[in-house]
């Protein structure tokens, strides 16, 4: 009989090596997103120190001076700086007191629905706006609340009321700007939810049931309990964007009397950076509110991870 041979050892880098050469083809996968990933993600950052400089567009990034802090100084100690943290707090909190709850509503009541055909057609209309552009989703909402010819306001008059110009009143544009999209994303935004649903285990509902557990008390035990992960995380990542309104929608919807309501940061970065040329201040205001959202995601990570077994690392 022959002895065994000993298996044979290998560095640190032909293990990589031949790891890389057993799974080419996952790796070969992989690669496009990442590439993606470090040109459109990590590439633009190298532009970030023109927040930290008088960025003329002649002379570069490396000719142009640099000023340190005072791009950040000069917007904290501006007279729209509480204004514009105000109105971004406010539109972005109100919208996750808002969106994160209806669509984890929405996914319970589609779960326990037991009518099929019903089922699909109430996650088709409630998919469905998700697919309309924002651009065609303002105009509906502009064309919903015209004071002219709006549905609603015919509604108000037809009741004896006067016409309401509801863009022209600054104390109605969050609730237009909140409500609008939790009809647009309530439905795509459950599917995660719905999905979390589907992967609970089936013998625990079987035996709530023998227990003599109602619908609601399923739910409230045994379907929560089980999607509890998948909301902390959501939550966590929703809580990282909270200073992160988006302009395109406050945009379409905003005028010259709705601004002191209307008017966020993302808004006041886009009008002084696209249209008043002042690059550097405009990247200083971007960078502040990122950093912002950095600590903030950080902050609610730990605080998850404290109160729960769930972080996101």
């Amino acid at each position: 009989m022959t002895a065994p041979t000993a298996p044979v050892r290998r560095t640190r880098w032909e293990d990589v090596i031949w790891k890389l050469k057993k799974n080419w083809q996952l790796y070969v996968i992989i690669a496009l997103p990442v590439l993606l990933i470090f040109i459109f993600s990590y590439g633009p950052m190298y532009g970030l120190q023109i927040a930290f400089k008088d960025f003329v567009p002649t002379k570069g990034f490396s000719g142009s001076q640099w000023v340190g802090l005072k791009h950040f100084k000069a917007f904290i100690t501006s007279y729209q700086f509480g204004r514009l943290i105000k109105n971004t707090l406010m539109i972005s909190l109100y919208s996750l007191i808002a969106n994160f709850p209806a669509a984890i509503i929405l996914a319970v009541a589609v779960n326990e629905c037991r009518c099929g055909w019903y089922k699909k057609t109430v996650q088709m209309i409630t998919y469905a706006p998700h697919f309309i552009s924002t651009v065609v989703m303002a105009g509906i909402v502009l064309m919903v609340l015209s004071p002219y010819s709006g549905i609603i306001n015919n509604i108000i008059q037809a009741f004896g009321g006067e016409r309401i110009d509801f863009m022209a009143k600054p104390e109605y544009f969050k609730n237009i700007y909140v409500w609008s999209g939790v009809w647009q994303t309530m439905g795509f935004n459950s599917i995660i939810y719905i999905s979390a649903l589907a992967g609970i285990d089936p013998t625990l509902h079987e035996a709530a049931v023998v227990d003599g557990a109602s619908r609601w008390q399923r739910i409230l035990h045994v379907d929560l309990p089980g999607i509890a992960p998948t909301i902390i995380i959501m939550l966590i990542m929703n809580c990282g964007k909270i200073m992160t309104v988006g302009y395109e929608k406050i945009l379409l919807l905003q005028n010259s009397v709705n601004m002191s309501a209307s008017d966020v940061i993302s808004t006041y970065v886009y009008r002084v950076g696209l249209e008043n040329a002042q690059y550097s201040f405009s990247t200083a205001v971007g960078l502040f509110n990122a950093v912002i959202n950095c600590i903030l995601l950080i902050t609610v990570n730990q605080i998850a991870k404290r109160v729960s077994e769930t972080s996101l690392w």
